[in-house]
């Protein structure tokens, strides 16, 4: 076991290796993918340009 004679501690270190791998495999599969469900479509930017423009010519 790695000369680790503590179950709890082994434990730990293989669940810790295990989650650095797991990241590494959902970073690679989740690599450029095109969807960005964070971003306004361009239709609601310039809608919201427009508005911005008006209040700041009537300030």
């Amino acid at each position: 076991m790695l000369n680790i004679p503590d179950p709890w501690v082994f434990l730990a270190f293989v669940l810790s290796v295990g989650s650095a791998l797991l990241c590494l495999v959902w970073g690679i599969s989740h690599w450029n993918k095109e969807e960005h469900e964070d971003e306004e479509p361009p239709t609601e930017i310039a809608h919201w340009a427009q508005e911005e423009n008006k209040v700041e010519e009537k300030l």
